[in-house]
């Protein structure tokens, strides 16, 4: 996948957002890092509206789905605000689909690809290789 020039590449998992910016172009990438945001957890998941029970998502699940769903509202946050044109986002496959719930029409938009994979705590350079590769 090609990562355009000033894109926005979001790394995340049930806990952990990094954000990168392209300032190399897409024949020669280079991710530098974005200062971090403040990830609200007021938002809830899909299961965080219920008690943790055997057939409910423990609490600890309910946690990370709601960081997906804080991280949705800041990525949705910068595209309603034009702070971001192209925007790649790579995510543990789990947290993917809960983010994917929480996706503005926006967002889905300018959304230049996705990865379900989890990169967080990988080297920038890894992190370039593997989307470019994918």
């Amino acid at each position: 996948m090609k990562i355009p020039q000033g894109a926005l590449v979001a790394i995340v998992d049930g806990e952990i957002l990094n954000l990168f910016r392209n300032t190399g172009d897409e024949a020669t990438p280079s991710l530098t890092a974005v200062p971090d945001v403040a990830v609200s957890m007021e938002n809830k998941g899909s299961g965080g509206r219920h008690n943790s029970s055997s057939t409910n998502p423990a609490d600890s699940q309910q946690e990370e789905d709601s960081f997906a769903a804080g991280v949705a509202a800041v990525l949705n946050k910068r595209v309603l605000d034009h702070k971001v044109d192209d925007l790649i986002i790579v995510a543990a496959p789990r947290t993917l689909g809960e983010l994917r719930k929480h996706y503005h029409k926006a967002l889905e938009a300018i959304l230049v690809g996705e990865i379900a994979k989890d990169l967080t705590g990988h080297s920038t350079a890894d992190v370039e290789k593997i989307i470019t590769a994918a």
